[in-house]
């Protein structure tokens, strides 16, 4: 499977995903602009969705001057009033939403490091689940809703989760915890959209170079951490596209309810 074909007339019917409608929240700054632009390289019409209006117009943007058709639309995706707006605003647009990729996230730390569970504040508990694990869950409502009403056959939902999840380090226990809420969300809403051939799967990254993980983690530690990494380096969002892609192709048509580990082999599973 090749991804590194141009957008525009590079692409033409050998596109992976010529055609098909995507969202990616969170789709203006790190995994969730690699998702944005893998999308567009094969062809779909990708929605950047971002909690900030300027990173989801600065990423639809670049899309089109390439030759993708793409929208940048702003929404707090863990608000229900907001992510209707949003999946309105995409039917109105394209007529159907084919993919979803739930890759909106938040990592809360204090002063560079993680809280612990005595030093985090209820808020902000509550802010990491509204927007790791609440999000997906409107998300997925709205739009399943959309493809069974409008005879999507072949949807794909895609949840970012993490190596967290099933490592229980790295990050905080809220963190952890949302993520693998993430991972148990995926396996139910995946037998409840089985019947109307739409799969759900969930994707556990390692550690990806992020402008949010650069401010959670010091030079000092990035180096330790390549060195526990058998592969040898940090993930690049292009990493976890690759295999959003993957998932989001007739390829994986008779996988679902699945999490995939991309981690470079840190914690194997």
């Amino acid at each position: 499977m090749r991804l590194d074909r141009k957008v525009g007339g590079g692409t033409g019917k050998s596109a992976l995903l010529k055609g098909k409608v995507s969202i990616v929240t969170g789709g203006g700054q790190g995994i969730g602009e690699g998702i944005s632009r893998a999308l567009a390289r094969e062809g779909a019409k990708v929605v950047v969705n971002d909690l900030v209006q300027e990173r989801a117009e600065g990423v639809a943007r670049d899309l089109k001057e390439i030759g993708a058709d793409a929208l940048g639309l702003q929404a707090d995706v863990s608000n229900e009033a907001h992510v209707e707006k949003l999946v309105k605003e995409v039917i109105e647009r394209f007529g159907r939403i084919d993919i979803l990729v739930n890759n909106a996230g938040l990592a809360i730390v204090h002063e560079g490091k993680k809280a612990f569970i005595w030093e985090m504040r209820v808020e902000e508990w509550d802010r990491m689940l509204a927007v790791n694990l609440k999000a997906a869950f409107l998300c997925s409502k709205v739009v399943l809703r959309t493809m069974i009403k409008t005879g999507v056959s072949g949807g794909r939902i895609i949840n970012i989760s993490s190596v967290a999840a099933k490592s229980g380090f790295i990050s905080s226990v809220a963190y952890i915890s949302s993520k693998a809420g993430i991972i148990g969300f995926t396996k139910a809403a995946a037998r409840e959209a089985a019947p109307y051939g739409i799969t759900v799967n969930a994707i556990a990254p390692g550690v990806v170079d992020t402008p949010m993980m650069a401010l959670s983690t010091t030079p000092e530690r990035h180096k330790e951490i390549c060195e526990m990494i058998p592969l040898g380096r940090w993930a690049t969002p292009q990493d976890i596209a690759g295999t959003v892609l993957f998932l989001a192709s007739d390829a994986a048509s008779y996988i679902t309810g699945a999490t995939i580990d991309v981690n470079g082999g840190w914690v194997m599973f």
